[in-house]
């Protein structure tokens, strides 16, 4: 890492996150508002939201995400390409999709893999992020996982949905940076909630932060010249 996390940069790597269920349109507009503001990345969203969201970034240079199998990863591979295929009909430009996690502690590695070719080719060169839920897997079964994810095509390795028992570690960070190779995408998401912790993510090999604490992050480095 060698530019400086001042406001500005590292608002490019935020991707500005509201998934709770209990979000209203009114809660989504918030958000919409300020990534523009921010200049965040991305806003990622629960996928009756996307339409929502793209009508309110557009032409701003933030970007919607939206979740796929969101958030335990178990449903069908046909649910999740429908998941895929009308979020992109609703304007996303990145998908974050849960892999099966049951499937991967099975040793299906061939189901595992399988299903995410199937997501990155419905996504159509669109960034797929594929989130591994790593408080759920065993060292072996993480770095099992990683290997899947490159295999696929998909450009990016994600930790956690938020939703589980755990959070992001720079501890996995590091291990599925070693896994994946240096131009790989790794994302941390789950209790990034200030400055510091954004920091060390970054540090400890991430390449893109999900969190719903951007305006707090970015307001942490706030003294920084030129923002």
């Amino acid at each position: 890492m060698t530019e400086p996390l001042n406001p500005r940069t590292m608002a490019q790597y935020i991707d500005h996150t509201l998934l709770k269920p209990e979000a209203t349109a009114a809660d989504i507009e918030k958000l919409c508002r300020e990534a523009m503001e921010h200049r965040f990345w991305s806003v990622c969203v629960n996928g009756s939201r996307v339409a929502q969201a793209y009508a309110l970034v557009e032409n701003s240079g933030v970007k919607v995400a939206c979740t796929v199998g969101f958030p335990l990863g178990a449903m069908t591979t046909d649910a999740k390409r429908l998941e895929v295929e009308a979020a992109i009909d609703d304007g996303a430009q990145e998908l974050d999709v849960v892999l099966n996690i049951g499937r991967l502690k099975d040793g299906d590695d061939a189901y595992v893999l399988r299903e995410l070719r199937d997501l990155v080719e419905a996504a159509d060169e669109r960034t797929v992020k594929v989130i591994l839920e790593t408080c759920l897997l065993s060292r072996e079964e993480k770095i099992r996982a990683c290997g899947l994810v490159v295999e696929s095509g998909s450009p990016f390795v994600k930790t956690s949905t938020g939703f589980s028992t755990g959070r992001a570690t720079t501890h996995d960070i590091q291990l599925m940076r070693e896994c994946v190779g240096a131009k790989f995408g790794v994302k941390a998401s789950g209790g990034i909630r200030d400055a510091t912790v954004a920091q060390g993510m970054i540090q400890a090999g991430a390449t893109r932060l999900g969190t719903s604490a951007g305006v707090a992050i970015v307001k942490g480095l706030a003294g920084t010249e030129g923002y």
